[in-house]
């Protein structure tokens, strides 16, 4: 299976511009599998929930998620992509899931920074994708600090954790390669790059996506630079993982369960 992540450098408010490079970009790339940044269509740094809502988007109605369902028809593959999400009963950092016949999920980020607090909704779900017999799990950014939430993916099945991110921090990418030793599972970080400066507030993107292997061998890992890359995986040791991770699974799952549904 080929997997890998597209960085690059948003726009922030330019969501033609920003689906239009990732579009023009991946055209020239063979992969079953990729995974592209946070709020890859917007940028990040709003300075109201009136501007997020300016720009978000419905699910799956919206343009980029109809863009990105046209996209995987066309190279036949599967793509993660975080976007702005608006409904009927809020607005929300998301990751949608699309596949060559359509749109297949989404994941609504569950933790979100001081800075997302005041602009999103939380999301509640933690569900896993079934991609042609290979099952991902989806987590934004933060999200992947909590050991409970990729926890609770793989108990569920997951092969593959995909993290689309808008990462800055020093220790932040070293997050994923921990969660791929707890949980014997690949995890792809597609990290965006540049700086956001609006509102007073300066948002440096350090960049470095990676994929990271089961074991965690790092398989791919970019510079600071606009980068793709794809690798060839093998998810089939992921799945043989159950007696690697404790004797009653159902019994550690319905704790991850009480997890999930305990409001912070």
């Amino acid at each position: 299976m080929k997997v890998g992540f597209f960085q690059f450098d948003i726009v922030f408010g330019d969501v033609s511009h920003n689906l239009e490079k990732v579009a023009e970009t991946l055209m020239a790339y063979d992969f079953d599998l990729l995974v592209l940044p946070e709020l890859f269509t917007t940028g990040y740094l709003f300075s109201s929930r009136q501007e997020v809502f300016a720009h978000a988007e419905r699910i799956p109605d919206g343009d980029t998620t109809r863009t990105l369902m046209n996209m995987a028809e066309h190279k036949q593959a599967y793509l993660v992509g975080g976007i702005a999400e608006v409904d009927d009963e809020g607005v929300y950092n998301t990751a949608v899931v699309i596949g060559p016949g359509g749109y297949i999920g989404k994941h609504r980020k569950r933790h979100l920074t001081k800075l997302e607090r005041p602009l999103f909704d939380r999301g509640e779900d933690l569900d896993v994708f079934d991609l042609d017999g290979v099952t991902i799990g989806v987590l934004l950014c933060f999200d992947t600090w909590f050991p409970e939430a990729c926890r609770m993916l793989t108990l569920k099945g997951a092969q593959i954790i995909c993290s689309p991110a808008n990462f800055g921090g020093p220790q932040s990418l070293d997050i994923g390669k921990a969660r791929a030793i707890e949980n014997k599972v690949y995890t792809i970080t597609a990290n965006r790059i540049g700086t956001e400066e609006r509102h007073g507030v300066t948002a440096p993107f350090r960049g470095e996506s990676q994929v990271i292997r089961y074991d965690g061998e790092i398989l791919s890992r970019a510079d600071e630079n606009e980068s793709v890359s794809v690798v060839e995986i093998d998810p089939e040791p992921a799945r043989r993982k159950a007696n690697l991770l404790g004797a009653d699974l159902l019994e550690e799952l319905a704790c991850y369960e009480m997890y999930a549904n305990k409001e912070e």
